[in-house]
C-alpha cells in the first residue's frame, strides 16, 4: 500500500519516514506527486492536519498522513502555536523564528520560559473519510537563552529538555523519536493502524 505524506517540510518528512519504516508501506511525500501545500486556514492543529491530509488524499487518490505541530510558550499565551513555522513572516527561516522568540522572551528567567511542542497526526483512508484517525503528542521543556546543537529543525536549538539537561537539537535522532511530541503521536497512530488492520 502507498500512503501520501502531506508535508513539504524536509525535516518533518525525514522524521516521519523514519517512524513509518516499520509499517511496511510505501510512504510518498506529496511533492513527488506534484501536490503543493494547502493554505493552513484552521484555528487549531487538528483542523490544519485534517485540511492537509484531505487535500493530499483528494489529489492523489491515496490514503494520506498529515502532521500539524508547533511550539506553545506559556509566557506568550501559547504563541507561536499554529503559526510556529511562520512566526516571523510567511517565508521565515528557522533562525528568524528563533530570534523573534528570543526577542519576545527577553531576560525572563528560565522558570518562566516553560513551553511544549505539540503534534497532531491525522490518517485519512480517502478524501471523504468521515472518521479520520487523530493522534496527539506533547513534549514539555523550556526556551533556553541561546541556541545549542546542530541536529533537528525548527525551534530544536532553543528547546531545553530538563530531564536530559540538553537542547532538542543535541539529542540523537533515535532517542528523539522515542520522546518527542511527534514520536508519541506516531506511536499512537501505528498502534491504531495495527488494530484497524487486524479487525478488517
Amino acid at each position: 500500500m502507498k500512503i501520501v505524506l502531506a508535508s513539504g517540510n524536509a525535516g518533518k518528512i525525514k522524521e516521519l519516514q523514519q517512524m513509518l519504516a516499520g509499517l511496511h508501506v510505501q510512504v510518498v511525500p506529496q511533492r513527488e506527486l506534484d501536490i503543493d501545500d494547502i493554505e493552513e486556514t484552521g484555528l487549531c492543529f487538528v483542523e490544519n492536519a485534517i485540511l492537509k491530509a484531505r487535500h493530499a488524499a483528494s489529489i492523489s487518490g491515496m490514503p494520506a498522513i498529515a502532521d500539524d505541530s508547533g511550539l506553545e510558550v506559556d509566557l506568550l499565551q501559547g504563541a507561536p502555536g499554529i503559526f510556529s513555522a511562520r512566526f516571523s513572516g510567511e517565508d521565515a527561516s528557522d533562525r528568524d523564528n528563533n530570534q523573534k522568540l528570543l526577542d519576545l522572551l527577553g531576560d525572563a528567567p528560565l522558570h518562566q520560559r516553560t513551553a511544549r511542542y505539540q503534534c497532531v497526526i491525522v490518517f485519512m483512508r480517502h478524501a471523504n473519510d468521515p472518521t479520520p484517525i487523530i493522534c496527539q503528542g506533547s513534549w514539555e521543556g523550556y526556551i533556553a537563552f541561546t541556541e545549542k546543537g546542530d541536529g533537528g529543525f525548527g525551534y530544536d536549538p532553543l528547546f531545553y529538555v530538563q530531564d536530559l539537561n540538553c537542547h532538542a537539537a543535541e539529542i540523537d535522532k533515535q532517542q528523539k523519536n522515542l520522546i518527542s511530541h511527534r514520536g508519541i503521536a506516531m506511536r499512537e497512530l501505528l498502534k491504531k493502524l495495527t488494530i484497524t488492520k487486524s479487525l478488517s
